[in-house]
């Protein structure tokens, strides 16, 4: 029993397990700084593991961290007009001995925006600007390499060709102190630029990683366009190979020829430690040894197919021949493959789905099809993305759906999109009615908790109050609604407040009209503070919408905290007996 660690001296391993479920939720994780030195100290290490990370818009904690250097470097900054007097003089922790997490692109645009809002050369041009950002990114990795962090996560994102000259700087800093990443877990390598040949010591560093970094357990590489460079496919290889515990490995776009990399994962260490491999927006044409790889791969757990391309019934058929089990968690696809190779795959795999969603393309019969062989082989549903429908017949074959899944279902999301309608040649008045329909009958059918429901609709205000009487029972964390009603748009909020603000039966709301300026409830702070006087935490829409890419690395990276904890989520009576 974990209540029983308290007479064992564990009382901070509770505490922690406690904070550790707040995470993300930064309104209570200030809050528990508060609570007593513990709790704060707990806290601070969690809030500071990747500030650069935290969507607060508020960047003060560079001039926190800047605070550590010396008096050289801060003359250097004062060269380049920011003023000493932004860096305070005296902190109360050591916050750069936190750092877990450190993505090259995120502390650029973090340091960017510090320049822009915080120091003084707001008048300053791009140039300066750009210098300044440029040499406080080069003292913060001297910072935290100094202190001798011990960094969880690293992430090389080169997005712009401005990105190169970041990564060059880090690198240089790397090589002379190359202890700063033998530890890392998670190792992501991102490339949207083509162009390769302004990396200078790419090849010293990609060569110390793959020679010396042994303890990796996640990999995840994203190319998003063409790589045609021999270094780069040779280092994926090395670096696979080398692993001796690696878990978790994602490929993402242009990644270096897949048919490579697969035979890598053959014939690597990993054979008895990997457990997850995600596939998002490859290319699967022309593979022909998919079933030869995965027969070899012995742990595996958790399989994800995420928007990717040439799914052929040859490629299923490989699939199938799989003598062990395919446990296939996610599969959303933008283009519908042939029907009977969609019913093999569920056949085979259907019982472990938890994550499913496709486009818009699919046609009227299909999309039938494809809800009826859902309902036949998926009952572990969380996560449930839909599109938009043809006619009111399709809005009851996915609504029998949800009911089958019952209460397993966590995420819904309902999208109807206005070119979806144009496409199809459907009339405003139609698309409003089979909205119509959806917000009737949704109520009814949810199951009694929710952990995120999206309502992007043409919505009509009685409508909107009818799904509102209907779901009265149902807690919904997560609420998210999208108002896409051009003509006629009517005032929708009053019914909001009446049966979610009073009713107490949401934690978290988004709400925004498409076609109103300033639509977003987020930009009324008279707004905010009315809802939170209720405990309803209002966001903006943007930042409460899930992108089913995002939500299915969260939920992996979650269950990295739980396993680092050391268990799952605390029941009331454990988080009781810590507080009292």
């Amino acid at each position: 029993m974990e209540s029983s660690k308290i007479f064992l001296g564990c009382l901070p391993e509770l505490i922690d397990k406690i904070i550790q479920n707040f995470r993300n939720d930064f309104s209570t994780l200030h809050s528990c700084i508060l609570v007593n030195r513990l709790w704060c100290r707990v806290t601070i290490s969690l809030l500071w593991e990747d500030p650069f990370s935290i969507p607060n818009k508020n960047y003060h904690f560079i001039e926190i961290y800047l605070n550590n250097l010396n008096e050289y470097d801060k003359k250097k900054l004062n060269e380049h007009g920011i003023k000493e007097t932004l860096i305070p003089s005296k902190t109360i922790f050591n916050y750069p001995n936190f750092i877990k997490y450190l993505n090259t692109h995120k502390i650029v645009y973090s340091v960017e925006k510090w320049n822009i809002c915080c120091s003084n050369i707001i008048n300053s041009n791009f140039n300066q600007i750009s210098e300044s950002t440029r040499l406080i990114f080069k003292l913060l990795f001297k910072i935290f390499i100094e202190n001798d962090v011990n960094l969880h996560y690293f992430e090389f994102e080169m997005i712009t060709d401005n990105d190169h000259d970041y990564f060059n700087d880090a690198v240089e800093l790397i090589l002379q102190n190359p202890n700063f990443i033998y530890n890392i877990k998670n190792f992501k390598f991102s490339k949207r630029v083509t162009n390769i040949t302004n990396l200078s010591n790419i090849d010293s560093f990609l060569l110390l990683l793959s020679s010396k970094c042994n303890s990796i357990s996640t990999l995840h590489f994203k190319f998003k366009k063409k790589n045609d460079d021999i270094f780069i496919e040779n280092f994926l290889f090395r670096i696979i190979n080398l692993q001796q515990n690696l878990k978790k490995i994602l490929f993402s776009y242009k990644t270096p020829p897949l048919h490579h990399l697969l035979t890598c994962l053959k014939n690597s260490n990993c054979s008895n430690t990997l457990k997850t491999i995600m596939f998002h927006n490859v290319n699967f044409k022309n593979i022909i040894i998919f079933k030869e790889v995965f027969e070899n791969l012995n742990v595996l757990e958790s399989i994800h197919i995420h928007y990717c391309y040439y799914l052929s019934p040859e490629f299923i058929q490989q699939i199938v021949n799989i003598t062990k089990p395919f446990k296939l968690r996610t599969l959303f696809l933008s283009k519908l493959f042939q029907i009977k190779s969609f019913q093999l795959l569920l056949q085979k795999s259907g019982e472990y789905l938890e994550n499913i969603g496709f486009g818009s393309l699919t046609s009227y019969d299909l999309r039938q099809q494809l809800f009826e062989l859902i309902s036949e082989y998926c009952t572990k549903i969380k996560f449930f993305k839909l599109p938009g429908f043809y006619n009111s017949q399709s809005i009851y074959f996915a609504f029998d759906l949800i009911k089958n899944v019952g209460k397993n279902l966590n995420y819904l999301s309902i999208h109807f999109y206005k070119l979806f309608g144009v496409l199809h040649h459907q009339r405003d008045d139609e698309i409003i009615k089979l909205n119509s329909i959806i917000l009737h009958e949704l109520g009814q059918i949810l199951p009694s908790r929710l952990e995120y429901l999206n309502l992007s609709l043409m919505i009509n205000a009685i409508d909107l109050e009818i799904f509102l009487k209907n779901s009265q029972n149902v807690f919904i964390k997560k609420l998210l609604i999208r108002n896409k009603m051009q003509i006629g748009n009517q005032d929708i909020l009053p019914f909001i407040e009446e049966y979610i603000m009073k009713k107490k039966k949401v934690k978290y709301l988004a709400f925004k009209q498409d076609y109103l300026k300033k639509g977003d409830l987020f930009l009324s702070r008279d707004q905010v503070i009315k809802f939170e006087l209720y405990d309803i935490k209002v966001q903006s829409y943007e930042d409460l919408n899930i992108n089913s890419y995002d939500h299915i690395l969260y939920i992996n990276y979650h269950l990295n905290i739980l396993e680092k904890v050391g268990g799952g989520i605390l029941d009331d009576s454990d988080i009781m007996l810590c507080i009292t």
